[in-house]
């Protein structure tokens, strides 16, 4: 019996989860797992309400929790930034979920807007820092409001830090067994200081625990080329917090698009949380238009994390078999020739 977290959140938050859930009840019946389901109602409409985006007892009562599943924050009533700083990245730091796991994998019959690449190309995975960086809140203001207004944003980069994520990530690269290959995506022409921790870090942990994984280097500005050009050379990505925020959204594009991108906020010794990577997307809300698969995905992720392999798989392949069908047209909203509702439950009808 696995205690799930549920946060339906703001917009098609809620419409995305509820046909998660349906496919998730599908697969705990397959793998002959139980999950129980709690609803949270953290997100724009309670602190409108309440002027709290976040209780703070919060964390410790997600902590109790096997998995976290989120579907959406943001609302167009709630200036930009509160709910993201308020809820998700709080949780992120208080719940210690220091790696952002992001698959970038382009599955059959899904439109890629890169010439001549297909599902053999792109197959990798990047594995963020998600806890310190410029996202650490380290800074402020001196004289806001005149002409000598000086504003800062320090980048936080601790040794312990990047070691952890970057142990995780050849870790990751050993279990795939795909090519053993390992990025480090930085800039340590320019950003000498944190990235020379990161780089020695990176090869000081290779050489001595993982000789079998191969390591390789790119600046953030030539992978985000490498990713257009040759997407087929990456098998995982170890990268600091603002560099893989950036990535990884170019990854979902290149894998089809926000609506088939799911990522996870992973504590490996504690609760991590999984979500679909597009936002809220208030302009749908109540329409039934918007594509599920995203969140679909992070159910899949989610089983895998909790090491449910048989319910996982059975997640990825139905949704697999759902877009070979060829009756899925697009990953956008409102173009995908099928309604919100049928999606979850076609998916969930092929799983086994």
């Amino acid at each position: 019996m696995y205690k799930i977290a549920v946060i339906p959140g703001d917009g098609t938050g809620p419409e995305v989860i509820r046909e998660a859930l349906k496919v998730a009840d599908t697969a705990t019946r397959f793998a002959g797992i139980q999950c129980e389901y709690e609803e949270f109602d953290f997100g724009g409409d309670r602190f409108l309400r309440t002027g709290e985006a976040l209780p703070d007892t919060a964390a410790n009562e997600l902590s109790q929790f096997d998995a976290i599943l989120l579907g959406a924050v943001g609302h167009p009533d709630v200036a930009p930034g509160i709910l993201e700083k308020g809820i998700l990245l709080r949780l992120r730091f208080e719940l210690d979920q220091y790696i952002n796991l992001r698959p970038v994998k382009l599955y059959p019959n899904v439109d890629c807007p890169l010439k001549d690449k297909g599902p053999e190309h792109i197959d990798f995975v990047v594995i963020r820092e998600n806890t310190e960086g410029l996202y650490g809140g380290m800074g402020g203001f001196q004289y806001k409001g005149t002409p000598q207004e000086v504003s800062t944003q320090v980048h936080l980069t601790t040794r312990f830090g990047a070691e952890r994520a970057i142990r995780f990530a050849f870790d990751v690269a050993r279990k795939r067994d795909r090519m053993k290959q390992l990025h480090l995506v930085g800039k340590t022409n320019v950003l000498t200081f944190v990235h020379d921790t990161w780089w020695r870090a990176f090869n000081e942990v290779g050489e001595a625990d993982y000789p079998d994984i191969r390591r390789e280097y790119a600046h953030v500005d030539a992978t985000c080329m490498w990713f257009v050009k040759n997407p087929e050379w990456f098998d995982v990505i170890v990268v600091e917090n603002m560099f893989g925020d950036i990535i990884t959204d170019l990854g979902a594009m290149i894998q089809g698009g926000m609506g088939i991108a799911a990522g996870g906020n992973i504590n490996p010794a504690g609760v991590s949380m999984f979500e679909p990577i597009g936002g809220s997307a208030p302009k749908y809300t109540a329409q039934n238009v918007i594509n599920p698969l995203a969140c679909i995905c992070a159910v899949q992720m989610m089983f895998e994390q909790l090491g449910e392999e048989e319910a996982a798989a059975s997640i990825e392949k139905a949704v697999v078999s759902a877009l070979e069908s060829g009756k899925i047209k697009s990953m956008s909203a409102g173009r995908m020739g099928m309604s919100t509702t049928e999606i979850g439950d076609f998916v969930a009808s092929l799983v086994a």
